[in-house]
C-alpha cells in the first residue's frame, strides 16, 4: 500500500504539469484556454500556437505517462502500481492543480499510457485515430475513436492473459475519462458543427 500513497500523488502532480500552457504562452504570448475548445492539449495548441508547438505538447503529454509507469516499474515491479500511476498521470492532465483544474481531455497521456503498458492496444489505437483524422478531418472523432478501442484492445489483451490483469483498469478508467472529456465535441459532431483540423480557434465559448 505504502507505494501506491508515494507514487500516485507523484504521478498527479506530474500530469498537471500544463505542457500546452507554456508552450500557448512561448509561442503566442497568450493563454490558449481563451481560444477554441479551452483546453490544454495538443490539438487546441495546433490551432492556435501551430505545429511545432503541437508537436512538442504531444510528446510531453505523452511522455508523462510512459515517465512514470517506467518509474513505477522500475522502484516497485508492481502491475498495479504501474495501471495507478497511469490513471494518476491522466487524472493530473485533465484537472492540473497548477492551473485551476483546467487541462486538457488526455488523449496524449492516455496514448503514451497505452504505449507503455501495452504496444498492441497502442497500434490499435494509432491505426484507428490516424485512419480516422485522416478520413473525417475530425481531430476529436480520430481521439475518440482511438480511445475507445484502444482500451478496448488491452482490455482484451488483459482478459485473455497476453497483458497483466491490472491493466484492465487502465483500458477501463483511462478509455472512460478520454471519451467522457470529449462530451462537448460529441455534441458537436451531432449537430455538425465540430471544427475540423486546420480551421484556426476563435475564443473559447466552451473553457469551463
Amino acid at each position: 500500500m505504502i507505494e501506491y500513497l508515494i507514487l500516485v500523488p507523484i504521478a498527479y502532480l506530474v500530469g498537471s504539469a500544463p505542457f500546452g500552457v507554456i508552450a500557448g504562452k512561448i509561442a503566442t504570448g497568450t493563454d490558449i484556454r481563451d481560444y477554441g475548445s479551452g483546453k490544454t492539449g495538443m490539438t487546441n495548441v495546433l490551432r492556435t500556437a501551430g505545429v511545432v508547438p503541437a508537436a512538442l505538447v504531444l510528446a510531453l503529454d505523452m511522455g508523462k505517462a510512459v515517465a512514470m509507469v517506467v518509474v513505477a516499474r522500475i522502484l516497485f515491479d508492481s502491475t498495479g502500481v504501474e495501471t495507478a500511476a497511469a490513471i494518476a498521470v491522466l487524472i493530473g492532465h485533465n484537472w492540473p492543480i497548477f492551473i485551476q483544474f483546467r487541462g486538457g481531455r488526455g488523449t496524449a497521456s492516455g496514448w503514451g499510457g497505452l504505449l507503455i503498458l501495452s504496444w498492441p492496444a497502442f497500434i490499435v489505437a494509432t491505426l484507428v485515430g490516424v485512419s480516422m483524422i485522416a478520413g473525417t478531418r475530425y481531430v476529436s472523432l480520430g481521439s475518440i475513436s482511438a480511445a475507445a478501442l484502444g482500451s478496448l484492445a488491452l482490455i482484451v489483451t488483459a482478459a485473455t492473459g497476453h497483458a497483466p490483469m491490472p491493466y484492465m483498469w487502465f483500458g477501463i478508467v483511462g478509455g472512460a475519462l478520454v471519451v467522457a472529456r470529449h462530451k462537448d465535441n460529441i455534441q458537436r459532431l451531432l449537430q455538425g458543427t465540430e471544427r475540423k483540423i486546420g480551421q484556426r480557434a476563435s475564443l473559447a465559448t466552451d473553457s469551463k
